[in-house]
């Protein structure tokens, strides 16, 4: 933009300053202020505009009457005109650099030089940032897995550091997703997305009578608030020998839920859901949370990989992240100590699996044929901790379900407790401590106060 000062007979100035594509953080950059008059320089300054317009902030001067540089100007009363630039140059151009900058000339009156004539010129400086990270996750999870009934799954993509805000799109095996878009966040009570296809029974699927019979059984178990039990160990309060030698747990064959999906599962393609919302931040830069909603069919899901693809003025090329669904499959079960003896705090813990797991399962433990060692029926965690083991839990078995939306995997393992040679064996009570020698003298010295006192 350029201002001109007025066009007297005395002399003249225009001033404008090159205009500038958007920049991208870090370039150097340099501001070029063109100004044309017939009078002579008396000063350039250059200004920062903050706060709307009501703060500038001076960012360089220069005043003729301490410079050497226009003498060839002297007899300013021969009139010719004079074309000059200023330049101010950022070197590594921040975000904060953003905004307006004003150039401001001023020349003195050919007539006299006690009159100064004053004209400026202003520039937008856009200074654009490329997403500094990108991150995919699954929204409220963990979550379990579901088996009698279809259930929303929503992917979560979160771009930050971007200016100005970036486009996020999705993709599923590199093919880009075709998405209804939304305005509005969808109701935590809504049900699955249906299509105009008719729902199906459950009891109509094409299942053989044992695997119907099955099916049932294990919907009667979920509804009663149970679970369906593998075995129930022998119990034994004392090891035998050829226990001794073996390890302190013993591990027992995988059970992989069967994934019996029920006909709301269909195997045409899902209607997907996508909302955008923006939030900025202090700094100028926008976050940007993309969320893919859809109903999930875990017979086509698992291990699908879906991508967060970013586009974005600052990227040569588009930034992503991916995430393949997968259900848990082989916990590999930890416990310690090594070996556990009476007494004993016996830690039990998942500390991996066999495959890469998205999204992150969550965890239930069980004794299986009886409850948990304080009398719960269950315990929710990737570790299960038994305090002060007592003899009884020698060859207890316990089942941890790892379950994510995608499937359920059980996995078995037994505990085997070891005598205490620092606890004689009958003095430690239901909880494992020790009543010990001790108790013993005391009632020994009780019972002999008593037979004195008698004679």
């Amino acid at each position: 933009m350029a201002v001109c000062a007025p066009a007297w007979s005395l002399g003249y100035l225009t001033v404008n300053i090159e205009p500038l594509p958007p920049v991208v953080a870090g370039d150097a950059v340099t501001l070029k202020c063109n100004f044309k008059t017939d009078g002579r320089m008396r000063e350039i300054v250059w200004y920062r505009v903050t706060d709307g317009g009501t703060i500038k902030q001076k960012i360089f001067t220069f005043d003729a009457m301490f410079s050497t540089n226009y003498s060839y100007m002297e007899n300013y009363r021969k009139r010719e005109d004079l074309v000059y630039q200023s330049t101010v140059r950022l070197p590594e151009v921040r975000i904060s650099d953003n905004g307006p900058y004003e150039c401001h000339v001023g020349i003195y009156d050919r007539a006299t030089r006690e009159k100064v004539v004053l004209a400026s010129g202003n520039i937008f400086l856009n200074v654009m940032a490329p997403p500094t990270s990108i991150e995919v996750m699954a929204a409220d999870m963990p979550a379990p897995f579901s088996r009698y009934q279809a259930q929303n799954f929503t992917l979560v993509c979160i771009v930050s550091g971007g200016k100005p805000a970036p486009m996020v799109y999705f993709k599923r095996d590199g093919e880009p997703i075709d998405a209804v878009p939304l305005t509005e966040p969808l109701e935590a009570s809504s049900g699955p997305f249906q299509d105009s296809r008719p729902f199906r029974s459950l009891l109509h699927r094409d299942l053989d009578d044992t695997k119907m019979q099955r099916s049932l059984s294990l919907l009667d178990a979920e509804n009663r608030g149970g679970r369906p039990y593998t075995e129930r160990p022998a119990r034994s309060l004392t090891p035998d020998p050829g226990v001794l030698l073996q390890p302190t747990t013993e591990n027992v064959p995988e059970t992989v839920v069967s994934r019996e999906f029920p006909r709301w599962v269909h195997s045409a393609e899902p209607i997907y859901f996508l909302r955008h919302s923006h939030t900025p931040g202090s700094d100028g830069t926008v976050e940007v949370r993309a969320l893919l909603t859809w109903t999930l069919n875990p017979q086509i899901d698992n291990e699908a990989l879906f991508s967060c693809e970013v586009k974005h003025p600052a990227l040569s090329m588009p930034m992503q992240a991916e995430v393949t669904l997968v259900a848990p499959k082989g916990p590999k079960i930890m416990m310690t100590p090594s070996r556990a003896r009476v007494g004993d705090t016996v830690r039990i813990l998942v500390h991996g699996f066999q495959n890469e797991v998205f999204p992150e399962p969550m965890f239930t433990w069980t004794r299986v044929g009886s409850r948990l060692l304080d009398g719960s029926a269950e315990f929710d965690g990737k570790e299960l901790v038994l305090e002060r083991v007592p003899a009884e839990l020698n060859g207890s078995m316990y089942r941890c379900t790892a379950q994510n939306p995608l499937g359920s995997t059980d996995t078995h393992t037994r505990l085997i407790v070891f005598e205490n040679p620092n606890i004689p064996r009958g003095t430690e009570d239901s909880n494992g401590s020790a009543s010990g020698p001790a108790g013993v003298r005391l009632t020994l010295v009780l019972a002999l106060t008593v037979v004195l006192e008698l004679t």
